[in-house]
């Protein structure tokens, strides 16, 4: 036992004995008459150890002062209320000291909870420091949005740093207003923040509403933005939920937590009906999009899972990223290209996946537009043919494609590509052999590629930001959330009467890049005259907004209110998918000659010119 806990018995022992002389006192007005001090010696020495006894049957030295609670105070008043009902017991039916007045058998559980817990929050209350004023003060002034669960629980953790000082909180709720949080005002509505005089010399504000919506962290980050504060914000509700990390884990507001959208509603049974105990192959598995795809397959439980990526470094970081999380789990990395067709027959021969997810892309746009031309083609349709007829001839029972907006009617090569690889994907459902279904979406926020990190490395520089054209337009989403509908729209496709389906994910609005810029630098803590925006011009291929629909196609709903399915023309037949395999075979072609045939492979292609 170690000297603290014996310093907590010894304070309860003390507890004990100076409560029972006190209730004794008390009821004799602190003249104890003759006679009694016997007795109450007597009953002392009955008294405590039973006290004792019973305090440790109870558990009472396992919790720790440090972070005295609710359930800490029950355990002690459970503890002593036995401790008063077998008191009793012992001085009048064992020891028979029938001189013991009644009412000191009341007063003293009484007197023993307000010391055995009021000396436990007591310390609490010194170490979180709300007993000196000093240590309150300490810090950087605050103010945190937002008065519920979350903002109570970043209060108590607040007060145990000296790192900042929550001079009040604001919430939009009126019946809030002029009440205390923790010890701290509750000043007014959000509006409060357009009166920087009303906010106590604060310099940040936390944001403090992890399970508001998008809309309502986006208004209050804005306001604080515009009040000239330095906008923070706590972690996301599901982080906290799961343990992975604290409330007091401050960290500044970021554009995705504005442009974050509704959670996704998966249907987790028909997910744990279509992967458990499934052996799943990725392509692209190391990549921002196929990575996220094997966390979110992890979760329902497949009996192995294969990782086929041609990038060593990024195979290395999802094997590392699973062998520390997910041990439980077979996992197998295979390092090779998906134009590597005898390398492909041996994998699917081995591991016989039944379901395949195929992520592996070619995806930047202007670098795919020139001398790369040839290489995108075979790698974005070539790559996807043969990963589909490697899974057809080893008895896949699904395959599902990740597209892009970037195939509707496309300007650049990447999109004709996607485009060409999505027909080609139809095509081989017609000649039969697995489920085939594809999907397909815009941005991807924090994928490799978006335009988020470039921004933020200009901020960092101290700008320019530079943007191609002010009216260009993107639809964003993020990567958990695009992973969990590719998911969902492969099982939507494994229980429809046929394959071949074109998913469209709702994007939302589209947002103007420009914007979005300003939002970055505001949030950054910079104004418009700090760091400045720079129009370029677009780059070859780029267009000025995305489309998620061919103009002949048409999109039907299906159950899931994220998902719809495009229906185009009919699926190409077998000579068309002979003659796309004689084009794609070498020689090494020039651009040039890449990009006249494309328009005729798709004709919906039109190229730019910049």
């Amino acid at each position: 036992m170690s000297m603290r806990s014996l310093l907590v018995i010894l304070h309860d022992l003390c507890a004990a004995a100076l409560a029972w002389v006190i209730a004794y006192l008390l009821r004799f007005n602190f003249e104890l008459p003759a006679g009694y001090g016997h007795t109450l010696a007597l009953s002392l020495l009955m008294v405590v150890p039973l006290q004792a006894a019973i305090f440790w049957a109870f558990g009472l030295y396992r919790g720790i002062w440090r972070f005295a609670s609710l359930p800490d105070l029950k355990r002690i008043i459970n503890a002593v209320g036995v401790a008063a009902l077998a008191g009793p017991l012992l001085l009048f039916m064992v020891w028979r000291l029938d001189a013991v007045p009644r009412s000191v058998l009341v007063l003293d559980p009484l007197l023993l909870v307000l010391m055995m817990g009021g000396s436990r929050f007591l310390y609490r209350s010194w170490k979180d420091g709300h007993l000196l004023s000093a240590r309150e003060l300490s810090g950087e002034a605050a103010i945190v949005l937002g008065s519920g669960e979350a903002a109570a629980a970043l209060l108590r953790e607040l007060a145990r740093s000296s790192q900042w000082h929550v001079v009040g909180l604001l919430d939009d709720n009126p019946n809030k207003h002029g009440r205390q949080l923790q010890g701290v005002p509750i000043l007014g509505p959000l509006s409060l923040l357009n009166t920087p005089e009303k906010l106590l010399g604060a310099a940040h504000a936390i944001i403090a509403m992890p399970s508001a919506s998008t809309a309502q962290r986006r208004h209050a980050a804005e306001l604080a933005a515009k009040a000239g504060l330095a906008v923070l914000t706590v972690p996301a509700f599901a982080d906290l939920l799961s343990g992975r990390v604290a409330i007091s884990s401050i960290r500044r507001v970021e554009l995705e937590d504005l442009l974050g959208r509704d959670a996704v509603q998966l249907d987790d049974a028909g997910l744990h009906g279509q992967l458990a105990g499934k052996t799943v192959l990725v392509t692209g598995a190391g990549g921002s999009i196929g990575s996220e795809l094997c966390r979110q397959i992890a979760a329902f439980g497949p009996a192995r899972l294969v990782f086929y990526e041609l990038s060593e470094f990024a195979l290395y970081r999802i094997e590392q990223e699973f062998a520390d999380n997910r041990r439980g789990l077979e996992t197998v990395c295979v390092v090779g290209d998906v134009k590597d067709t005898a390398l492909l027959d041996r994998t699917f021969a081995r591991y016989r996946p039944d379901v395949v997810f195929h992520a592996a892309a070619y995806k930047h746009v202007p670098m795919m537009e020139g001398d790369n031309a040839w290489q995108a083609l075979r790698n974005n349709v070539l790559g996807t043919m043969s990963v589909a007829r490697a899974a057809a001839a080893h008895g896949c029972a699904e395959f599902v494609m990740v597209s892009t907006d970037k195939a509707v009617n496309p300007t650049n090569v990447m999109g004709a590509s996607k485009r060409l690889a999505e027909r080609a994907c139809q095509a081989l459902q017609a000649a039969g052999g697995p489920r085939f279904v594809t999907v397909r979406f815009g941005n991807v926020l924090g994928s490799s590629g978006s335009v988020i990190p470039r921004f933020r490395e200009q901020i960092a520089k101290g700008g320019p930001v530079t943007v191609t054209h002010p009216d260009i337009v993107r639809y964003f989403m993020l990567i958990p959330e695009a992973a969990q509908l590719v998911l969902q729209a492969g099982l939507m496709a494994s229980t429809a009467a046929e394959g071949g389906q074109i998913f469209v994910l709702d994007m939302g609005e589209p947002v103007k890049i420009a914007d979005l810029a300003r939002d970055m630098i505001r949030l950054s803590g910079f104004g418009d005259d700090d760091i400045r925006i720079e129009f370029t011009g677009l780059r070859p291929g780029e267009k000025l907004y995305e489309e998620l629909l061919a103009d002949n196609e048409t999109t039907l709903p299906t159950p899931h209110p994220k998902l719809r399915t495009a229906r185009a023309e009919a699926a190409p037949d077998a000579a068309w998918l002979q003659a796309l395999d004689a084009w794609l075979a070498p020689p090494l072609r020039d651009s040039a000659e890449v990009k006249a045939a494309l328009a005729q492979w798709v004709p919906e292609y039109q190229q730019t010119k910049h």
